[in-house]
């Protein structure tokens, strides 16, 4: 296939409800989604992940657009590309940059399943009729609006409760939420806010019989969290420090983490997640898919990367209706007793939504 023309839309949303994690609150999310299109009008979709500032990883609403107009989109237009693979390879020469590189390379995907006719779960090899999805819910005012939410996605059928925790806000709060839900698979989600210092309270999470705690200890470490999982039971699992297959594997062999969460942004696209995800079924380690606050298209793309087989654990795909009063895209996505049925129309399966995306519109760019 070649591109022959590339468009970048910057829209915002604003999410139904603030959402709060040890990096801040914010109720406004800005996104860039990329339309490429071949030859024949064809068009495939792909959005980046960026949120406005730094606090999850150095990358930027602002940093993606520049790297996508300055080097990304120069390197991908009227080049030949027989398959979304080549596109990890012409992107290699620009270090970093993954949640840029990851906005092209899924639109590539999308596009190139359409043009196979199949959908996108299938390009991946992926053979799921249907994912399991658990909810993430942010830091709140007091525990007792923390167990109403969680009560209301336990009764929705959500399958694994996530809940944000950090220093001040941890062992007492975990301890209230199993007291009212014994029998919930439930998680915590640290953000990077603790240390090796705060070792006690980490060991402490240990009582109350979690899925995983994920990130505890800094975005960039695998040798202290190598260390911790030595001394806690509850599973490590690590987000933040993968970035790469080879990330992977250096903390599978330190023995960092016991389940690995993969975000296709954070690792640079769909051809580097399946990498990692065979990786972790070689060694036996499970993975799950993150979530970073989507909108339809980037939800898409993760319901299609779920349905491989080593993903084994709920994901944070939650439904459209979970953030938005209306979503980019139809239909929306609709999860029923916490599973979310695969789409069987080529590429993503689901239809951009133009005249709403039009209106979210802040700024909009053509290249050819």
């Amino acid at each position: 296939m070649k591109i022959k023309e590339i468009t970048l839309r910057h829209i915002k949303m604003k999410m139904k409800f603030p959402f709060t994690t040890s990096f801040g609150t914010f109720q406004d999310k800005e996104f860039i989604l990329l339309e490429a299109k071949d030859e024949n009008g064809i068009s495939g979709w792909g959005e980046s992940v960026a949120f406005h500032s730094p606090w999850y990883n150095e990358e930027t609403l602002k940093t993606n657009w520049h790297m996508l107009e300055d080097f990304i989109i120069p390197s991908i237009l009227n080049k030949e590309i027989h398959h979304p693979n080549d596109v990890f390879d012409l992107l290699s020469y620009i270090r970093k940059n993954n949640m840029a590189k990851s906005t092209m390379e899924g639109a590539i995907w999308d596009l190139y399943a359409k043009q196979q006719g199949i959908t996108l779960a299938s390009a991946l090899g992926g053979e799921k009729r249907q994912i399991e999805v658990g909810i993430s819910i942010g830091i709140q005012e007091t525990v007792q609006d923390l167990v109403q939410i969680i009560d209301r996605y336990v009764n929705d059928g959500y399958k694994r409760m996530k809940v944000k925790i950090k220093p001040g806000w941890d062992v007492e709060v975990m301890r209230e939420v199993r007291k009212h839900f014994p029998n919930v698979p439930l998680m915590a989600d640290a953000n990077s806010a603790y240390r090796l210092e705060d070792f006690d309270r980490l060991k402490a999470l240990d009582e109350f019989d979690l899925m995983m705690i994920e990130q505890p200890l800094a975005s960039d470490d695998i040798v202290d969290h190598a260390r911790l999982q030595k001394e806690i039971s509850t599973p490590v699992c690590l987000d933040e420090s993968i970035h790469s297959c080879e990330d992977a594997r250096k903390a599978i062999e330190l023995g960092s983490c016991k389940i690995i969460n993969i975000k296709i942004g954070r690792v640079g696209g769909l051809t580097e997640s399946k990498r990692i995800h065979d990786l972790c079924q070689k060694h036996g380690i499970p993975v799950w898919c993150g979530g970073m606050l989507e909108s339809g298209i980037g939800r898409a793309h993760n319901i299609a990367l779920t349905t491989l087989s080593n993903f084994v654990m709920p994901g944070d795909t939650a439904g459209s209706s979970r953030y938005w009063d209306q979503d980019i895209i139809e239909p929306e996505v609709v999860v029923e007793n916490g599973m979310i049925t695969v789409p069987d129309q080529p590429g993503i399966g689901f239809e951009p939504n133009q005249e709403f995306i039009q209106q979210l519109t802040v700024y909009k760019k053509s290249y050819s």
